[in-house]
């Protein structure tokens, strides 16, 4: 078997060499050229797998994306072919949920506002809302939920309407699959008449898709209403944001808010189980990552927002990478994506907390909780 796969993804060689020949480019480099003699094709996002692309690949029966999202895929055209495809839905739920959850402490640090007094509503409840409103709830914060589709499959609310997030949300979060027609298209979804009627000191976090919101819209609102606190992970025109719109932003970071070592792995191993069918089995993550957890950290006392925030910045520093991203541009957005693949997820920091409470609350926003030792460690 010839496999072809993008080069920042995780753990190939471990998952795939035993398969056959793994070759790898960068993503956005892949073309017709490279694909006469593929069997298996294994992209992350920025591999758009058109109709044009799947033409020059006569060999080719399946294709991977290590993504949730597959707005970059041509299915349609897949499925005529008879290629067999598959996404990784959730493999990086975790990582996105606390990349939001540092950016909103970040936030609330910078304007002196209380992350527990603020009213957050989460548009979008799959995977990556989820984990966001399960950190939320750790922390004892209630989220107004806005999901069309799952409330009209009769999941348990209760559920909100845009309309009413936007009245009555201090925090929007984005968290939806970029769809272009349908029942809930998702292109633009917040034009410039919503951003408008945003709450006064509103803050706006997307870590869906960058077309999600108007790039163009949200500027001339920023530029009218200074009020409004962005955190912007994704953006129209990538790898080529609006250099104004990036000016604006409070927060800015190259599409990596899903980038960790666990989640990467965990996409790899999604795409193996898929391709394998169950013919050998997946390497666990264990196995996979190895042992580099972090050191311990021993907690003395209940953490307030700054606390919170510093602890997490001792494993990944969102602000520090705020200020790479801003550095790198105009042409370094694809170098600040590579340069995040070692990021960690909380799970690799083991911490001994100071009262069980506590413990409580850190398992639940995913780190990994110990109990002293015989040393007090």
């Amino acid at each position: 078997m010839k496999i072809l796969a993008d080069e920042n993804m995780a753990s190939l060689d471990p998952l795939f060499a035993d398969l056959g020949e793994v070759r790898r480019l960068p993503g956005r480099a892949i073309g017709p050229q490279d694909l006469q003699d593929v069997d298996a094709l294994l992209v992350r996002s920025v591999t758009k797998v058109t109709p044009e692309l799947l033409a020059a690949a006569p060999a080719l029966k399946f294709v991977g994306t290590a993504t949730i999202g597959t707005d970059h895929l041509a299915i349609e055209a897949l499925e005529q072919r008879g290629i067999r495809w598959t996404n990784a839905p959730g493999c990086n739920a975790d990582a996105v949920g606390e990349y939001v959850l540092q950016a909103l402490l970040i936030l609330a640090v910078k304007t002196c506002k209380p992350l527990a007094g603020q009213t957050i509503g989460l548009v979008g409840l799959g995977n990556t809302g989820s984990a966001v409103q399960k950190r939320l709830s750790a922390l004892g914060i209630e989220v107004l939920r806005c999901d069309p589709p799952k409330q009209r499959s009769g999941a348990a609310g209760p559920w909100f309407s845009l309309a009413q997030l936007i009245e009555r949300c201090d925090v929007i979060s984005l968290h939806v699959p970029l769809i272009t027609d349908g029942d809930d298209p998702t292109l633009a979804l917040l034009d410039e008449a919503r951003l408008g009627m945003l709450k006064s000191n509103a803050w706006l976090v997307n870590a869906c898709r960058g077309e999600v919101v108007d790039n163009d819209a949200l500027i001339r609102v920023k530029a009218r209403r200074p009020d409004l606190r962005l955190a912007l992970d994704v953006w129209e025109g990538e790898p080529r944001p609006k250099a104004a719109l990036v000016e604006l932003a409070d927060i800015a970071t190259a599409h990596i808010a899903g980038y960790s070592v666990e989640g990467k792995i965990r996409g790899s191993q999604m795409l193996h189980q898929a391709l394998v069918q169950g013919r050998c089995p997946t390497p666990e993550m264990a196995t996979l990552l190895g042992d580099n957890a972090l050191p311990p950290r021993q907690l003395e006392a209940e953490l307030d927002d700054a606390d919170l925030l510093a602890l997490i910045r001792s494993v990944y520093d969102l602000a520090e990478e705020d200020g790479l991203f801003r550095a790198a541009l105009p042409d370094g957005f694809d170098k600040r994506r590579q340069a995040n693949l070692a990021r960690r997820e909380f799970s690799a920091l083991p911490v001994v907390p100071a009262t069980s409470k506590q413990a409580k609350m850190l398992a639940n926003l995913g780190f990994t909780v110990e109990e002293k030792n015989e040393h007090g460690i």
